[in-house]
């Protein structure tokens, strides 16, 4: 019995110990609804606007989260960089964060790139808000949120 709760404990103060929070699923600890962070990124997909599921094939472990990619390539470039390749975030909504709503998971259906930066919505109407207000001040209200919260 002790030794079931020390592996119980052991768990929980890992989870605690995380570098910070992503964005995954209840289930299976999937960052970003398992959507491939790194294809986001590919002029075709910027302009389609469309996001790519990733494939359990390619599976790289980060920051306590299972990230998803739809071929090797996308994930060695995810490994050898992550920082450069995942949301901002982590991938928790930026709209949440900038109204002080807190970390709110999302999908990875919706985004949009801000500068030269991924940022995902929990909602259209978020990403909305952000197209058609000052993301600049919105992202600075965000950041200030994320620097309380992400660890």
């Amino acid at each position: 019995m002790k030794k079931c709760i020390f592996i119980i404990c052991m768990g929980f103060f890992s989870t605690l110990l995380q570098a910070e929070a992503v964005s995954k699923s209840y289930w299976g600890d999937k960052a970003i609804g398992s959507h491939d962070t790194v294809a986001y990124h590919q002029e075709s997909v910027k302009k389609s606007h469309r996001e790519v599921k990733g494939n359990k094939q390619f599976i790289v472990k980060y920051n306590g989260a299972n990230w998803y990619f739809a071929s090797q390539a996308s994930a060695a470039k995810f490994r050898q960089n992550p920082e450069q390749y995942k949301p901002l975030y982590n991938g928790f909504c930026a709209n949440a964060l900038s109204l002080g709503e807190g970390l709110v998971p999302t999908s990875g259906k919706i985004w949009e790139f801000f500068g030269d930066q991924l940022h995902l919505f929990y909602a259209e109407k978020g990403r909305q808000r952000w197209l058609n207000g000052d993301w600049q001040q919105y992202q600075k209200d965000a950041d200030k949120a994320w620097i309380t919260l992400k660890d």
